[in-house]
């Protein structure tokens, strides 16, 4: 194996650690999200990228961004939410094909009420990853990492 090869396989273990941190807290987010709020991961995410945009609201395309889903997937995500009543659609004033999604009130109590489950989860997740060899490298990078943000 030449050096070439080498750094190819050192990136390539560099995603597979980061998959498994990945799944590891993924899996943990979606089993404590459904359980308390009835939420899946995909779900808390669109609520809290919502709640974090100036006025609250963002156009479809900003949205499936956020989300790392494709346009389609969005959609129907959006759909779902808006059925319970978490969300809705307003038509963009200056671009009458721009259409923006907004948190309703009950989805903004949900968040609310589920961010604490969350962020327990999540720290809950990221102290076990750290008892894993492998992953422990790549949790100690994540403060430092958003302080590069």
């Amino acid at each position: 194996m030449g050096i070439k090869d080498d750094a190819v396989e050192v990136r390539a273990q560099g995603w597979r650690t980061l998959a498994a941190l990945h799944g590891l807290i993924e899996a943990e987010l979606e089993r404590s999200l459904q359980a308390e709020a009835q939420l899946s991961v995909v779900e808390y995410t669109v609520l809290d990228a919502l709640s974090r945009q100036d006025g609250w609201h963002m156009r479809m395309q900003q949205l499936a961004r956020a989300t790392a889903l494709s346009a389609s997937a969005t959609t129907r995500l959006v759909n779902r939410l808006e059925d319970r009543g978490l969300l809705t659609r307003i038509l963009c004033a200056d671009d009458r094909r721009g259409i923006y999604t907004e948190l309703t009130p009950s989805g903004i109590t949900l968040l609310e009420q589920s961010r604490p489950v969350h962020d327990a989860t999540l720290e809950r997740a990221l102290a076990e990853a750290q008892e894993v060899p492998e992953l422990a490298p790549l949790v100690d990078a994540l403060p430092r990492l958003h302080a590069a943000v």
